[in-house]
This record gives C-alpha cells, structure tokens and sequence, in this order.
C-alpha cells in the first residue's frame, strides 16, 4: 500500500518561515520590491510628512506603491478588492508584510498621490531603456477608447434638456395647483391651519432632477461659449496679422482690423459672462480637448450632448457600438513593445493627437525615432511635416489597407488630392515602407490585448478627465514594469548555446 507525504495543515511552525520563500524565486512581486528601492518616491514622502503630525501613523508609502503597482500589473484595480488580497492572495501579503490597510486608505492613497503614481511612468522607462528594452527604431502610435466611470445613458442633449425642463415645470406646477386644492379642501374640514399639507416625494424628485437638468445645460453653455470665445481670439489675431504684412492693401488693412475688433469685443463678453468658472492650467493642454458642436453664436447645438456622471466623457464609436468614454493613446517601441509615451483626452478622432504623442517620445527618450507608424486617422499633411521636421520618417496610411499592410483601393477609395496624400501613397507601395507600415500593427495592437483581455482593464476607475489621464499612465507603467521584469528574469544565453 502506498504512503503520502505528510500533511498536517493545523500543524504549527517552530519557526516562522522567510516571507522570502513563500513565493517562488523570481516572482514578480519580488521584482516590485526590489524595483521600488530604486525608485524616487519623494514627491509621495513630501506630501505625507507635510501633515499634521498627530493622529494614526500612516502605512508606509513604499508598501501602498508596491500594492498599488503589483495590483494593476496583474490586473487588480479595485481598492477593495487590494484589500481582500492581502488576506487571500500570498503575494499580495509578502508586498504588505503582514499589514492590512483598509479599503479606504487604499483608496485615500490613489487619489491624493495620484499624480505621483502616474509619474512612476517616466521612472518606469528609464529603467527599460537602461536595459536596452528600447531601440527607438520604429514606434507606432494608436489609441483606444476606453469606457468612462458613466453609463452612456446618462447623457443628454441640449434640446432635450429644454424638452424636459419644460415638462418638469408644468409637471411640478401641476403638483403645487394640487396641493393648493388639497389644502382648501382641508382647511373646509378641519378649519384653517390645522393640518399642513406635506410635499410630496414625487415633487421633491422631479424638482432636484430640474435642478440637476439646468445645472448641467447651464454648465454646456459656458462650454461651449468659451470654445468660441478661443476662436474668436485666435481669428483676431489672425486678422491682425494680415493686416499688418506690407503687402496688404490699405483697405483690406482697415477691414482686418475692423473685423478683428469685433471678435476681441465678441470674446471679452464671452470671457465676462465667464470668469466665475475659468479652468485651471492644466500641463496636457498640448492634447485635443473635445467641445460639444456649437453655433456661431457660441450657443449649444440641439444634439450638443452632456452627461450628468461624468461631464467630461464623451459617446465614442467602439467597434461599431457607441460608448461613453475617453480615448487613450499610446506610443510603443517595436523591439519589446515597451510604451514610451501615453496620453488621454475625450477627442474621438486621432489625427490631434499625433503631434503631442510624438514631441512626448521624443521627450520622454530624450531621443527621435527613426520611423514612426500611424493608421489612416492620423493623417494629415501638417502631422507628416512636423514629423519630418522633427527628424523621423513617417508612414501614416491614407486609406483602407489589406491585412499584410499594402494600400486597398477597392475597400477604400482613397482621396489623393493633395501632394502630401500623393507623397505619402508613393512612400508606403515601396517595399521599404510597406515592410515598415506592415510591422504597426504587431507592434502596437498587441499592447492594447495585454491590457484589457490579458489584465482586464477595460474602464477606467475615476471621473474626470486629469484623474483618469494619471491612472491610465499607471495602467502604462505596470505594461512597462511586466515588460522589464520578463525581460531581467529571462535566462541569459551561455556560451555553448551561443556557439
């Protein structure tokens, strides 16, 4: 008869084991913690000790970033779900050494040093090019949308928050001609004031969503008002411009400036009727920014929509559906699919987005590209200028392609009016560029399936578009972190497997 090996699950230890060998050797959650003693958490140390010195003692920041980090790596976001982990979860126990944060602290944590968080992206890649994980030979650039903290049903469109406003009235006014009534009734009975009649629940609902309904329609009019404001001001001093060039015509010089003058005067009222609601500067403002449809006046469109969840999200075509939600962008290196810039913004369409993504790889590198690599949503004759003009050779597509990368007339027609689409054609039918052009597609699309099937992360966990712009470099960073640490844990190659 056989015999087992020993097993006594209430057995107890004589000695605790090493929190080092709960986990096989190699383990990501080590590499998070060795990564983490190199990594400058200043910014975070800085804000903590700011405070009060009184009270409960905070848990250590480099324990919360190390949970944090492992969490979104393998795809655990929730702070709830963190907090389940350190009890469940072996690796997530070794990372807080036998604390227990709660839920809210998590949570508390993420949001303050959100921003800091989102730079541990910056870190993150030094550390991958320190290793040589980026060659900079060819990026390409592509963006998904990625659903918002708000449901799609939630959003309204400026005729139809007249409609409703107007039918919340009558309704509330309803009510009030009822309960006047009630009342008189009552006071036929009882005599006068000796029974109150109580608002109904109904009329206090319809009233805070008319409420609401206003406050968000008034909120799409100063939106859209300051778009055109900005506008305007940009035509002023267009016009001011022209006029001033010697070779304008003295009259055309006295319309310019007559025309100027009114659209500085138009958007000085605009700003005026503002300036309780001015944004504060935001560092991306190099991105797209989407501003529901507008008219001349400045004034909403019908169809111009807002959503009461989250206000800055926007409805995005998804893979033939439509979904509230941002677009988020990245750049990635071929050579190991390393992200080396990420940006969001709620701006559906791509071709913005292509100048402000390059300038952050070249930024974040330190160094320019050799090719860069777009699908036909970032075409543009200025994006193909500027990405010369910065020193890469871009190949963007035109139109429809066939799966092995070459230019399909049949599915796509393409509009080749201009010589920068004509230029752009030519480059791409090489065999040089359509070997580089084909190679876009397993560079980046890949990075995107890592993301949302392989971790899960599908949506993003805030509402705003500032908060979720820190959480998706987060999301980009542990991309990076899983890159480096397959990366260093590979097996070097001996000598005799060399010869």
């Amino acid at each position: 008869m056989k015999t087992y090996r020993p097993y006594a699950p209430g057995q107890s230890y004589l000695l605790p084991p090493s929190p080092g060998e709960w986990l096989p050797e190699g383990h990501l959650a080590y590499f998070v913690l060795e990564l983490l003693e190199d990594m400058e958490l200043g910014e975070i140390e800085r804000s903590i000790q700011g405070r009060d010195a009184r009270g409960e003692r905070p848990f250590s920041p480099r324990m919360m970033t190390a949970l944090l980090l492992y969490g979104y790596a393998v795809g655990v976001t929730s702070s709830r779900k963190i907090e389940k982990a350190t009890h469940d979860d072996v690796a997530f126990r070794v990372l807080a050494a036998g604390e227990h944060p709660h839920f809210t602290s998590i949570n508390e944590f993420r949001a303050t040093h959100r921003q800091a968080l989102g730079n541990l992206f910056d870190q993150v890649l030094q550390e991958c090019m320190s290793v040589g994980l980026v060659k900079l030979g060819h990026v390409a650039i592509d963006g998904t949308k990625m659903k918002a903290n708000a449901s799609k049903h939630k959003a309204m469109s400026y005729e139809r928050m007249q409609k409703e406003d107007a039918r919340l009235k009558t309704e509330i006014e309803a009510y009030f001609d009822a309960a006047e009534a009630a009342d008189a009734a009552e006071d036929a009975v009882y005599g006068v004031g000796e029974q109150q009649h109580d608002l109904p629940a109904e009329l206090r609902r319809r009233e805070d969503r008319r409420a609401k309904i206003r406050e968000v329609r008034e909120a799409l009019k100063k939106e859209t008002a300051k778009k055109r404001a900005a506008e305007l001001t940009a035509l002023a001093d267009e016009l001011r411009a022209k006029a001033a060039d010697p070779a304008t015509s003295a009259k055309k010089q006295g319309e310019f400036t007559t025309i100027a003058a009114q659209h500085e005067q138009q958007a000085g009222e605009i700003h005026d009727d503002n300036d309780d609601d001015l944004p504060p500067p935001n560092p991306d403002d190099d991105l797209p920014r989407n501003t529901p449809p507008k008219t001349p006046a400045g004034t909403p469109k019908p169809k111009a929509q807002r959503n009461f969840t989250d206000p800055e999200s926007r409805i995005m075509l998804r893979d033939g559906a439509f979904m509230q939600g941002f677009n988020a962008q990245i750049a990635v290196d071929e050579g190991h699919q390393i992200i080396v810039a990420a940006a969001l913004s709620n701006q559906g369409p791509d071709v913005e987005y292509f100048a402000p993504m390059l300038r952050r790889v070249i930024e974040n590198c330190d160094a320019v590209p050799s090719r860069v690599t777009a699908d036909a949503g970032y075409f543009s004759d200025d994006n193909v200028r500027l990405a010369e003009g910065l020193g890469t050779e871009p190949f963007i597509a035109v139109g429809g392609h066939l799966s092995n990368g070459k230019p399909n007339d049949e599915r796509a027609p393409l509009n080749l009016q201009t010589e920068g689409r004509r230029e752009m054609r030519a480059r791409l039918e090489t065999a040089g560029g359509h070997a580089t052009y084909a190679r876009r597609k397993a560079t980046v699309e890949p990075v995107f399936g890592q993301i949302k099937a392989c971790r899960g992360i599908r949506q993003m966990s805030f509402r705003g578009i500032w908060k979720n712009r820190c959480e998706w470099l987060l999301i980009c960073a542990t991309h990076n972190l899983l890159k480096l640490w397959r990366a260093v844990r590979a097996p070097k190659p001996t000598l005799a497997a060399a010869i």
